[in-house]
């Protein structure tokens, strides 16, 4: 460590008196401050700042967060030659107990002392050689005086008492100021974790769904999945059945994000869990819907809506049954007519017990389009709050000369153009099946 340097005894205050030029000097440390992100840069160009302000000769900075009576480090030290982050790099920092700073600190009073007089073995010594006198500054977080700027003089009786309110204020607003950066700092890199971790859910949950839509004889299928967040509830499947038979499964979880995902992956395995070819419709929801109130939702109130239809490629029947979800839409194309598929329901998943579901079965016909969908098409909002609703999905329907790919794009045109581009505040799945 260096000797500290030394000047003429007398009062310190400010170098520069004319009030113009302290002024400027003071917009132009303002606006160097704020421009950094980085506190450890951000009090390094401070100190610099204030010395060309204030006669300066030697300082050090306390902090007690994280310690009890009687101990605290020494963060920073105008004899240091290196700089050491506080922040960073704590166990480089003297760790003192009790003696003249330890008093200071937690004392929680700003303080002056014209000739300072150590007690034999004060550990304060050694960072105290060869000053006479100090300035003890306060800065407070949460109405304790966490940490300390120190400011030193080789000379007694140097500080105006004068100078001690507008020196303790300035000093505690940039201590503030620091804090929120070391906070901000902190809190991106918990955003980054999570963020991190997050998207990691979200890849484990998307690898659920199918990773391509199966070929049914003369089913042509479209498929569109967007979560609000980076996961979501939303869930569809498909399960392949002897004599050119599928499942269709659509569901939708109740809540969002990860919560609502976790239970999303917990239908998942369960659907597939079911003993021998999932089928008929109503046993497979009654099975799935057991399972989840008997070890997964009473206790957390969650529940799911689902529909699971069976279609038939040679007969053209789809079998299906539902537990609280909304009902496709299927548009006739030969006499322009809309079905509701709202035949059967039930409870949804996971809130009461009720054993097998009843089903219907319905006759599709070529040039039949059938949407399935989760309520977050029809629930989206435009900017002045209203719902796009069964009607204008229904109206884009309309268009029987579209192939299902076509479809799915023209509901998804129309619902942008609706909600003028707003982000999805639930998630939106959308299924089209297309007879040809």
């Amino acid at each position: 460590m260096s000797t500290p340097s030394t000047q003429p005894a007398g009062s310190l205050g400010i170098i520069v008196t004319d009030w113009r030029v302290r002024l400027e000097a003071v917009v132009d440390t303002m606006r160097e401050m704020s421009t950094h992100t980085d506190p450890q840069a951000m009090v390094r160009a401070y100190g610099a700042r204030v010395r060309q302000l204030y006669r300066h000769e030697g300082f050090l900075s306390l902090s007690r967060r994280g310690l009890s009576d009687p101990y605290y480090r020494i963060t920073r030290h105008s004899h240091w030659a290196g700089d050491i982050n506080p922040w960073t790099e704590k166990d480089r920092l003297p760790l003192l107990k009790g003696g003249l700073l330890g008093e200071l600190i937690y004392g929680d009073q700003p303080r002056i002392i014209d000739r300072i007089a150590l007690e034999p073995g004060d550990p304060s010594a050694p960072h105290l050689e060869g000053y006479q006198s100090l300035m003890a500054l306060p800065n407070y977080d949460g109405g304790h005086a966490l940490n300390m700027t120190v400011r030193l003089s080789t000379a007694p009786d140097a500080f105006d008492p004068e100078n001690l309110p507008e020196q303790l204020w300035t000093s505690n607003l940039f201590g503030r100021a620091t804090q929120n950066l070391v906070l901000n700092d902190e809190l991106k890199r918990a955003y980054e974790i999570v963020d991190r971790e997050l998207t990691r859910v979200a890849e484990i949950q998307r690898s659920l769904l199918p990773k391509e839509l199966p070929k049914i004889p003369g089913f042509d299928l479209a498929a569109h999945y967007q979560t609000s967040q980076w996961a979501g509830g939303d869930y569809y499947d498909f399960f392949p059945l002897p004599e050119g038979r599928w499942g269709i499964l659509i569901a939708d979880v109740s809540g969002h994000g990860t919560p609502a995902a976790v239970m999303m992956a917990i239908t998942h395995s369960i659907a597939h869990a079911y003993p021998g070819a999932p089928d008929p419709p109503g046993k497979v929801l009654g099975f799935v819907n057991d399972r989840l109130t008997g070890h997964y939702t009473l206790d957390n109130e969650s529940f799911v809506t689902a529909f699971y239809g069976i279609y038939d490629s040679k007969t053209r029947e789809l079998t299906y049954a539902s537990a609280g979800h909304n009902p496709p839409r299927l548009k006739r194309c030969v006499d322009g007519s809309v079905i509701s598929l709202d035949g059967v329901g039930g409870l949804p998943l996971g809130i009461l017990a009720t054993g097998p579901y009843d089903e219907k079965t319905v006759q599709f016909v070529p040039g039949d389009q059938v949407v399935f969908y989760t309520d977050g098409i029809t629930e989206a909002n435009d900017p002045e709050g209203r719902m796009f609703g069964l009607d204008r999905l229904d109206e884009v329907l309309e268009n029987c000369y579209l192939d299902a790919a076509g479809l799915a794009n023209e509901v998804l045109v129309a619902l942008g153009r609706f909600t003028a581009g707003q982000p999805a505040a639930d998630d939106r799945t959308l299924l089209i099946g297309k007879v040809s």
